[in-house]
């Protein structure tokens, strides 16, 4: 099959023609349908992600259709399938109690198996994989597995939006801008930060309430005057101790931080305002992926109109031009998502 392959970090990824991946006994192999080039898969490019080395095959936001089956699986030859990026074993506690995104014994494809930049993916632990409906196109469904995801589990689950509430987003990325179209659909009021003005336009033409350019405003003061006091709930979407801080700091007293963007490299460790959290007694929160079984409610939800997410793709790119989205991720970028849709070009 075709490959996009890590040969040197930061250097063209390498088009290579790679074996077939081999069927799991307790999973699918997919063609692989549509693949989102994500953040996350920068910070392996980069050298930043320590299970992402020399031969390593990226891609963890796809989306595909079942051409080999393994005796286990409960997916038959044909399915279209959408994949989460966290693939839980099913049996360990954390599985058992609802919080499979937090499976200790979990696969993630592209980080440690065989990514989605290639032609074909070998999924394990099929139990983890839905349908994806007809309606839902193959470019929107690929981002479903990581960004929307993490998004509506950050929002839903950890920060509890309630209607009504401020919620600030830091960075209107890929993860960011989900987060801001989902807490809008909440009933909750948004702001929305980033240092390029296209993105802050696209934003407010989507239904953000407000928006700062942290490159021309102090972003906390400005925050704390557009929601008279601080937000409620703060979003970091990048992963960075400049919006970390931020995000904490520009809460009102008793309000919740969400930590969505992967803190990798310098930033993996970063000091932050621990006065803030102590005298406005905030909650800090970590978060990564979603919980499988959250599924059919998120789809539904995406079906029946509730939320329109096609507005964060806004392209669909060859497999040979993934090289040149993540390097595009080096500096500020506009609105809207890459997915690779032709693994031939």
């Amino acid at each position: 099959m075709r490959a996009a392959v890590v040969r040197e970090f930061h250097e063209d990824l390498s088009i290579e023609t790679v074996p077939d991946p081999q069927c799991p006994e307790d999973g699918v192999v997919l063609k692989v349908d549509a693949c989102g080039v994500c953040r996350s898969d920068h910070h392996g490019w980069v050298g930043q992600h320590p299970k992402v080395k020399n031969g390593s095959i990226m891609g963890h936001e796809y989306c595909g259709t079942v051409v080999e089956a393994g005796r286990s699986s409960k997916h038959n030859v044909g399915d279209a399938l959408i994949a989460p990026f966290i693939l839980a074993c099913g049996n360990c506690p954390e599985c058992h109690t609802g919080t499979s995104n937090a499976c200790k014994n979990a696969a993630v494809p592209g980080f440690g198996l065989p990514g989605a930049y290639a032609e074909y993916v070998a999924v394990p632990f099929d139990h983890n994989l839905v349908r994806r409906p007809e309606s839902i196109s193959t470019g929107l469904a690929a981002g479903l597995g990581c960004r929307v995801t993490t998004a509506w589990h950050a929002l839903t689950d950890r920060a509890a939006v309630q209607a009504g509430e401020w919620v600030a987003v830091h960075g209107t990325g890929g993860i960011g801008m989900a987060a801001m179209l989902l807490a809008k659909m909440l009933g909750a009021q948004v702001v929305v930060v980033d240092i390029v003005p296209e993105k802050l336009e696209n934003a407010l033409a989507l239904g953000a309430d407000a928006a700062v350019n942290a490159a021309e405003e102090d972003v906390v003061a400005a925050i704390r005057d557009l929601t008279g006091g601080g937000a409620d709930v703060s979003v970091e979407a990048l992963g960075i101790s400049l919006t970390t801080n931020a995000s904490i700091e520009c809460l009102d007293v008793l309000g919740r931080h969400v930590q969505v963007g992967l803190p990798a490299g310098d930033h993996a460790q970063m000091t932050i305002n621990m006065n803030a959290v102590y005298t406005k007694q905030l909650a800090l929160y970590g978060t990564r992926g979603m919980p499988a079984w959250k599924y059919p409610s998120l789809l539904s939800m995406i079906e029946r109109g509730a939320v329109d997410l096609s507005p964060m793709v806004a392209r669909a790119v060859g497999l040979s031009d993934a090289t040149a989205e993540l390097r595009a991720m080096d500096g500020p970028m506009g609105p809207g998502t890459a997915v690779i849709t032709d693994f031939r070009a």
